[in-house]
């Protein structure tokens, strides 16, 4: 099994910087994109930044110019550093994996979507 975990939230003042980071672990094969989605409350998960294997980024336009994502094949592993923080931006983070191949145990296992259990993000004065 793929387990997926994030760290480095917390609360911050507006005009802060938070940097999130997420590990995949297990016997993983390959990893097609990782990324970050978020949640505020009463509202529906949406997607912040994605970035692929070969280094492809996407950005949700209300984070372009503030957020940064990253990745390390290697270590099966992807970052947010987020500048510019507003109130706007509180939220649980969440990582996902998109599309892992990983071995299963007695076989390859293909194209399975692996998320964590979030990380809460606060921006407040």
């Amino acid at each position: 099994q793929v387990q997926v975990v994030e760290s480095g939230g917390g609360s911050v003042q507006p005009g802060g910087s938070l940097r999130l980071s997420c590990a995949a672990s297990g016997s993983i094969l390959s990893i097609n994109a990782m990324g970050w989605h978020r949640q505020a409350p009463g509202k529906q998960r949406e997607l912040v930044a994605t970035i692929t294997s070969g280094g492809i980024t996407n950005y949700a336009d209300s984070v372009k110019g503030r957020f940064t994502v990253s990745r390390d094949n290697a270590k099966n592993a992807v970052y947010l550093q987020m500048d510019s923080l507003t109130p706007e931006d509180t939220a649980v983070y969440y990582c996902n994996a998109d599309r892992v191949t990983y071995w299963g145990g007695s076989h390859v296992r293909q194209n399975y979507d692996f998320w964590g259990q979030g990380t809460q993000v606060t921006v407040s004065s």
